[in-house]
């Protein structure tokens, strides 16, 4: 049952917290790890550049042979071969002889040196050279990007397409990241249908369906989402097997005390509640609870609602389950409005950034457009009343919840 005892939105996070998190680990195909969590330190395998190689279209050399070389004394090199990427050359290189050779392709044995296309003049078998090229011009050393042995990645990294890169060159074709969690999010209501512009009387359109699938996969997790009548047999069904499948359990509605609201009463005789009731605004009757050893987060049917409570109690749980530790760090802004604060609530308001003034949204609860309307929360702790305008208060961007801001 829904208590008037709130507890404040700390200790609800500290319960929250007290639920161990695991950590599941899987080996996939490299090409598969885009935006996944590694979960092993990468040692590379091989050197990069295998072999010491032309970083350049041109011609490899002795430098030595350059030393005099002038505009008032070029050097001239016979050209006795051609290294096209991916070929190498059987001759070894002697002292008034180049090699033509590509970028990319391996350095002929006996060069230290290559000259520029742009730098030589070409005489038939020959090519002029009017300046010295220095020892290893345009030579990619072998081991000199990644040398084998190094360390060159750290568990907990975020991977993007340059890791993949550097991994792939490293010598893996497979890595060991942590597991996406699974996430079931049973949203119930007898009242909400799929969307359509023919509805019945008193039917609404289950839009937490989406804004959640949103929101677990803004979290780098795995949705898997049904709609449940508002029935305590049923709920206590779908909750168990959820519990059974899943990592996590998300469900909205059935919170308060209301006839039909019955996730409260399914998580209690399934489970164990450890918060009903946090002093927060908007979202106050969310729910978190235990079944199965799984975390069952609770929360409100109203989709404003359902959003605030992902963001400031479910989404971190959730990134800390791939060992994702990110810091959502409150800024200082000043307002350009008057703040209405409840007293004695947390009280978390969808508002509009413009330059340095912050703008609350003001609508009525359960307003869903406020939520495009609206670029930033504004928080305004239990303890704080009215901010007026010109005063300073903490607000916290949208983009700053995100994994890849």
């Amino acid at each position: 049952m829904y208590s008037s005892n709130l507890i404040p939105v700390e200790n609800a996070l500290k319960l929250i917290e007290s639920v161990k998190i695991t950590l599941k680990k899987e080996d996939i195909p490299l090409e598969e790890a885009n935006t996944r969590v590694l979960a092993e330190n990468i040692e590379v395998l091989i050197d990069v550049p295998p072999f010491d190689r032309s970083a350049m279209d041109g011609y490899a050399l002795i430098a030595e042979d350059t030393v005099m070389a002038s505009k008032s004394n070029p050097i001239y090199l016979e050209v006795i071969d051609e290294i096209g990427a991916g070929s190498v050359s059987n001759h070894t290189l002697s002292q008034g002889h180049a090699i033509r050779i590509a970028t990319g392709a391996p350095m002929p044995p006996g060069s230290n040196a290559v000259v520029m296309e742009e730098d030589i003049e070409h005489l038939d078998n020959k090519i002029k050279i009017t300046k010295k090229v220095a020892f290893n011009r345009d030579v990619a050393l072998k081991g000199e990007d990644l040398k084998k042995g190094e360390i060159i990645l750290k568990e907990g990294q975020i991977l993007d397409p340059n890791h993949l890169s550097v991994i792939a060159s490293s010598g893996y074709s497979r890595v060991k990241v942590f597991k996406k969690p699974e996430v079931g999010v049973i949203i119930t209501g007898n009242e909400l249908v799929d969307p359509t512009t023919n509805l019945e009387p008193g039917k609404i359109v289950n839009s937490n369906r989406f804004a959640l699938k949103g929101l677990v996969e803004d979290s780098l997790a795995v949705p898997h989402i049904k709609h449940c009548r508002d029935d305590l047999d049923t709920m206590a069904n779908e909750l168990h097997e959820y519990a059974q499948k899943y990592d996590v359990v998300i469900t909205t509605g059935g919170t308060a005390i209301s006839k039909g609201d019955v996730v409260v009463s399914a998580t209690s005789k399934l489970g164990e509640v450890l918060v009903h009731g946090v002093a927060i605004k908007p979202g106050k009757p969310v729910g978190f609870g235990v079944v199965n050893n799984k975390p069952v987060f609770m929360l409100s049917g109203y989709p404003v609602a359902a959003a605030v409570q992902f963001d400031i109690f479910t989404r971190n749980y959730i990134l800390k389950m791939q060992n994702i530790y990110k810091k959502f760090d409150l800024i200082e802004c000043t307002a350009g409005d008057d703040i209405r604060s409840s007293k004695g609530k947390c009280n978390i308001i969808r508002a509009k950034l413009e330059e340095d003034r912050v703008y609350p949204i003001k609508t009525k609860a359960g307003i869903n457009k406020s939520a495009v309307l609206s670029n930033c929360y504004i928080f305004i702790d239990e303890d704080t009343k009215d901010i007026k305008k010109g005063e300073k208060c903490n607000i916290l961007k949208y983009s700053s919840l995100k994994v890849f801001e």
